[in-house]
């Protein structure tokens, strides 16, 4: 599992991006991705798959 840490959250949108530890890269996350609820700044553990429009992550949980 990659980790990075979550940039921006809507919750009422239900949608996010992450920001990547390795390549420091924005991942798009949705919250139907989501193991536990996230908010701006968390530290996260998540699986990478390809959408329609480039990465999201999946399997989301806090760390």
């Amino acid at each position: 599992m990659k980790t990075g840490k979550v940039k921006f959250f809507n919750e009422t949108k239900g949608f996010g991006f992450i920001i990547d530890d390795e390549q420091a890269q924005e991942i798009f996350v949705h919250q139907t991705g989501l193991v536990h609820e996230i908010r701006e700044n968390d530290r996260v553990a998540f699986e990478v798959i390809d959408g329609k429009k480039g990465l999201n992550a999946v399997k989301v949980e806090r760390i």
